[in-house]
């Protein structure tokens, strides 16, 4: 949904976000965090908090904690704090998680992104380390359960939002440049079926200027475009509950995607319910200025920084910078076309357009591409030098994606697709279709455009297609005096 106010109701969304930690060793032990191993094969005694048995901090964790503070432009806590979050899920037997409360590790920030051509701001509240749960398997038993604690301890991430968000496309908008930023910098695999990184979405809705609604906790939105439906029904469920003169109660909700529907799974907690207390077991975090600015001094370029470049290296709008920075790899392909053309906004224009209608189409990113940078640069280069038309450069394309052909000016000769320079020749064709169409050159002549654009749209089938379009106008002006 992308209005702001929905039947007289205001939209209101947060996010609580757990990005799993790309380091290879879990929060609090050595235990291997690798995807996809035998149920409970990957699980030690310390994440299981045995008697006996202490955490020890992953100092690959944090830093990636303090890579991602300063990514968002947030404040790095020297000192932060872990404490016991107490609540038993049959997948936490030890009854309690171990995570920050009262003073995360990174604090305040925002994540900057484009919503169409408006350019929006979500601010954030925290991002806390915390460790994951195990897992709880239904679908391989009848009439019970299996739990599987490979994933118990598990680093992760928990970045919470604002209440910033005013509808489901601004949430996935959001959604998708987190995911951007974490993937970006090296802090996730940003992996969305394996739980890698998986949204909370917190949706209310209130009367506009009014206090804010009631908010139910839409739980584990692992994909983008089920996060889109699931807001959106969530929103009408909750404003057809509140006309209904029924009160909206806050709970914790799952949402089906065969069904379309969220359903209540619990009442959601408030904090005291958790009980915090700080962990007997783990002295608090304490990061050095020096070792924030050994992070700082190991970061890639930015997004945010690269498109920033990008428009005023090669004078792109910022849109298009914005939009061509959604991954490293799209940057760097864009980079290396736009310097070896000679042409940044073309080659622009390519990527946003016909390039990325392919990708999307055969659901790849720009790194499997079968069209390569240079070659695509190629492709700019006579568009620009007037070899080929737009048209023509359509037809290049379509044999460069499929294989068919691999050199640009190869295809151009093989399929007789040079635009016709001769003006001579062209003048010919011009001559004939003006002595062809007596009553467009009349009706040009009475200040009629649609009758020039005819002529030129005649003159380029004259030409079977070779013409350049501009050229020919200026001909055409040319002979008819106009």
């Amino acid at each position: 949904m992308t209005a702001k106010l929905i039947q007289g109701y205001e939209v209101v969304i947060g996010f609580e976000t757990h990005a799993q930690l790309s380091t290879q060793s879990k929060i609090f032990s050595r235990s291997p965090t690798a995807f996809g191993a035998e149920p409970n094969t990957q699980a030690s005694p310390v994440d299981l908090a045995l008697p006996g048995t202490l955490p020890v901090m992953n100092k690959g964790a944090v830093e990636r904690a303090i890579r991602f503070g300063l990514a968002i432009g947030a404040h790095v806590a020297p000192r932060s704090v872990f404490a016991r979050k107490n609540y038993f899920y049959p997948d936490l037997p030890k009854g309690y998680q171990i995570s920050q409360f009262e003073i995360p590790v990174v604090q305040g920030g925002a994540v900057e992104f484009y919503l169409g051509e408006e350019k929006k701001s979500v601010r954030l509240v925290r991002a806390h380390l915390e460790e994951d749960a195990g897992k709880s398997l239904h679908e391989d038993f009848i009439g019970q359960s299996g739990i599987d604690l490979n994933r118990a301890g598990t680093p992760l991430l928990e970045i919470v939002t604002e209440p910033d968000m005013r509808s489901s496309d601004e949430a996935v908008a959001y959604a998708k440049e987190l995911h951007k930023i974490v993937t970006w910098i090296g802090i996730c695999d940003g992996n969305m079926q394996e739980g890698s990184f998986r949204c909370d979405a917190n949706v209310s809705v209130r009367k506009p200027g009014g206090p804010l609604g009631t908010r139910r906790e839409i739980k584990n939105l692992n994909s983008f475009k089920f996060m889109q439906q699931a807001i959106d029904f969530e929103i009408r469920w909750q404003i057809e509950e509140i006309e209904e003169g029924r009160a909206i109660r806050q709970a914790t909700v799952l949402f089906n995607p065969d069904t379309g529907e969220t359903r209540a799974m619990r009442d959601k907690e408030d904090s005291a319910d958790y009980r915090y207390f700080p962990d007997p077991d783990l002295p608090p975090l304490v990061i050095p200025p020096e070792w924030i600015e050994s992070v700082k001094a190991g970061m890639p370029e930015l997004p945010r920084v690269m498109a920033a470049r990008f428009v005023n290296e090669f004078g792109l709008p910022e849109y298009d910078a914005t939009t061509l920075t959604q991954s490293k790899a799209m940057g760097a392909y864009f980079e290396e076309a736009a310097k070896a053309s000679g042409q940044p906004k073309l080659a622009s224009n390519w990527i946003m357009g016909e390039m990325s209608r392919r990708l999307n189409a055969q659901d790849i990113g720009i790194e499997q591409a079968p069209v390569a940078a240079t070659v695509l640069a190629k492709l700019v280069a006579r568009i620009a030098d007037g070899t080929i038309s737009n048209n023509a450069a359509r037809q290049v394309f379509d044999a460069l994606w499929s294989g068919e052909g691999k050199d640009v000016d190869s295809v151009i000769e093989a399929r007789g697709l040079r635009q016709m320079n001769d003006s001579g020749a062209l003048e010919k064709i011009i001559d004939e279709v003006i002595a062809a169409n007596a009553d467009n050159v009349a009706q040009i002549r009475a200040g009629k455009d649609k009758a020039f654009n005819a002529l030129v749209g005649q003159a380029m089938k004259a030409s079977k297609g070779k013409a350049n379009p501009q050229q020919v106008g200026e001909l055409l002006r040319a002979k008819l005096g106009i």
